[in-house]
């Protein structure tokens, strides 16, 4: 090969990041993550709490409700959905739907 057909390798930049709790789950390789930030207010110098709900593209469905997630941003692929998940940070415990009673009478 010669050095005229040769491209050069492009570096993508830094993608930015976001670490939120997985609010919602409820539909097919979405979730809502919720992210919380501190910003300071630009005149009075006080720290202000925020939330973002950021929806975002989880191709295996793997991430739960509860789940602390790391989103990566990406292009749009949907009206609202522009970040997708990287990797499920720490999962929630896994919550009990039912417990079964004992029968009264059974057993020593």
């Amino acid at each position: 090969m010669n050095a005229k057909t040769e491209i050069p390798a492009v570096e993508r930049t830094q993608r930015a990041t976001r670490v939120g709790v997985v609010t919602s789950a409820a539909r097919q390789k979405t979730i809502g993550v919720t992210v919380s930030y501190t910003l300071v207010h630009p005149k009075y110098g006080k720290s202000m709490r925020r939330e973002k709900t950021l929806h975002a593209h989880d191709e295996k469905n793997e991430a739960r409700q509860g789940d602390i997630v790391e989103i990566t941003e990406c292009r749009p692929l949907s009206k609202t959905k522009n970040w997708r998940l990287l990797r499920i940070v720490q999962k929630a415990p896994e919550q009990v739907s039912h417990v079964v009673a004992p029968k009264a009478g059974a057993g020593a």
